[in-house]
């Protein structure tokens, strides 16, 4: 920052107040105030404490009039812009999109209602930079219903933008939970939560990395396979792709949707098989544990399946730690069973029914969900139980085993099992919509479109979030130097030694503190823009001086490319 005199033919120079900065090899500048009506001693008093030399005390020549975060604000609308999004929600610039990403950014920031958005948007400097700031609740809702109107168009520029012929693409629904009684979308169903609300229901559709691309939303009583037909539709007529490969779970590319799958064309699939299918591979020796003694997978065949290819795997580690969390719940299961035992013997004058011994035994069951591997014996005034070993046994034999299904006939057996495992990047997106980061739970709005493109900013939102967390991995809690492609299929991945480091030392190989993501973007959050007037003119004109950098906020700058 500087003070530039500027010549004039005819007239005295003009006095500008101006920044300059560095792009690639250009050398940009810009003007922050007009000195020209300034007295010529405190332009020179200006220009001597911007070389550096105090002359008096900073608070008898500066008034800082206001201070607001910026880092944050100024991280999240840098890679808004730098991925192209605020183009792809408005080609041109309109109010309504600025509304649009002040919400996307603000979700990031502060989720909260709309109604605390316009609340706590001027807690930061993110209305000032969107020119929102005289926006209320009502232009918010406003904006919401445009953005509905407009997700179609969107959805597709992000599938332009990263799905394309014979690409895979990742699918999952989970649910959030609703307050109140007044969208028609909120029903009772499959609650994830377990809270005993109403829910809504929701799919993510996404790259082959986990960025998100689309997202449907559907009454809490739909079942999640029911969604797998809308989706394909999607992809096919909406998108416009004739060959892609689709990625679910087992509960949700069953064998009905597969027929479904198989009679549109153009569509693949990679999921994997439910237990009781396990089972009925193991029962016909289609699966032996010998399989497993060279490597941890092998494919095999089965008539059940024509025309498919099955990939049987085997995780040690994965069957341990199952045969051990069934200890547990069957010794929590027979101490509470014993419990029951101890009351009925106790209760020899008044004996407990069999109708209320089995009220109290049901609890227990349903509690620990072992029923399955007990042998209940209930009469009036007398209960007794013991384990069913050959049951126990025969789930026994299926642990750490699962089974990769897939249309797929070109794509190698490795593969085929880390593109099914790349699911998790879709439960991380649920994870992060209902967690800390982006709080999309509980669902409050009213109406079915608010609902909608409630859900639908909260993705865009995330979408954000997924391009600064790969920007900013060298700084957060992440293993950046793991090589994804190449990582064993079965077996957990080994983390990197830059991931050690981090996780042991809480530093970076730069000797940073490590954050986890939303602790970095409160952070950056303290980098403030203060709105600095000469303290004796309070006439002056206004110029704004933003905090130094620290360290940490510096290279995540830096890393963003900004």
């Amino acid at each position: 920052m500087h003070v530039e005199w500027v010549p004039n033919r005819n007239s005295r120079p003009t006095i500008l107040l101006r920044e300059t900065w560095r792009e690639g090899k250009k050398v940009k500048k810009r003007t922050l105030a007009n000195l020209t009506d300034w007295p010529h001693e405190k332009i020179e008093a200006l220009r001597r404490v911007l070389k550096g030399e105090t002359l008096i005390s900073p608070d008898k020549t500066f008034t800082i009039e206001q201070s607001l975060p910026h880092g944050h604000v100024e991280a999240i609308l840098g890679t808004i812009k730098n991925i192209g999004l605020n183009k792809i929600i408005s080609s041109k610039p309109k109010r309504v999109a600025d509304l649009v990403i002040a919400m996307i950014a603000e979700r990031l920031i502060h989720p909260s209602s709309k109604l605390a958005t316009t609340r706590l948007w001027h807690t930061t400097t993110l209305a000032e930079e969107l020119s929102v700031s005289d926006a209320d609740e009502n232009e918010l809702y406003d904006a919401l219903d445009w953005l509905l109107s407009n997700q179609n168009r969107i959805e597709k520029k992000l599938a332009d933008k990263h799905l394309k012929d014979g690409c895979l693409v990742l699918y999952d629904v989970t649910s959030s939970y609703y307050e109140g009684n007044n969208c028609p979308l909120a029903q009772f169903g499959h609650d994830r939560d377990k809270k005993g609300k109403k829910i809504i229901v929701y799919g993510v559709l996404t790259d082959s990395e986990g960025c998100p691309v689309a997202v449907t939303v559907y009454p809490g009583n739909t079942g999640d396979p029911t969604t797998v037909t809308d989706q394909i539709e999607k992809l096919k007529k909406r998108f416009g792709l004739n060959h892609i490969v689709l990625v679910g779970d087992r509960g949700m590319i069953t064998t009905t949707q597969i027929e479904k799958i198989k009679d549109v064309g153009g569509i693949g699939w990679i999921t994997a098989l439910r237990s009781s299918s396990i089972r009925e591979l193991v029962e016909q020796r289609h699966i032996q544990m010998s399989l497993f003694d060279v490597s941890d997978f092998a494919e095999i065949s089965s008539p059940d399946y024509p025309g498919e290819r099955l990939v049987a795997c085997y995780n040690p580690i994965l069957a341990d730690h199952r045969r051990k969390k069934r200890n547990e719940l069957l010794e929590a299961t027979e101490k509470k069973l014993n419990q029951i035992v101890n009351t009925v013997a106790r209760r020899k004058r008044t004996p407990l029914s069999k109708a209320e011994i089995g009220k109290k035994v049901g609890a227990v069951i349903n509690a620990y969900r072992m029923g399955k591997h007990f042998i209940l014996n209930i009469e009036d005034g007398h209960f007794s139980y013991t384990r069913d070993q050959a049951s126990i046994e025969q789930e026994e034999a299926l642990d750490g085993i699962y089974v990769i299904r897939t249309s797929e006939q070109t794509i190698s057996s490795s593969d085929i099992i880390r593109y099914y495992k790349n699911l998790s990047q879709v439960e991380r997106i649920f994870r992060t919509l209902k967690g800390i980061d982006l709080l999309v739970r509980p669902i409050w709005l009213r109406t079915t479109n608010h609902v909608k493109a409630h859900i639908f900013l909260c993705m865009l939102a995330y979408y954000v979030e997924w391009h600064m967390r790969g920007a900013l991995a060298p700084l957060i809690f992440h293993d950046e130097d793991i090589d994804r492609k190449t990582r064993h299929p079965v077996r957990p991945p080994k983390p990197s030694e830059s991931a050690k480091e981090k996780k042991t030392k809480k530093l970076t190989p730069y000797g940073l503190p490590v954050h986890s993501f939303s602790t970095l973007l409160a952070h950056l959050g303290t980098r403030c823009r203060n709105r600095c007037r000469v303290a004796s003119d309070e006439k002056s004109p206004a110029f704004y001086l933003l905090t130094e950098p620290t360290p940490v906020q510096k290279m995540a700058l830096q890393l963003l490319k900004l």
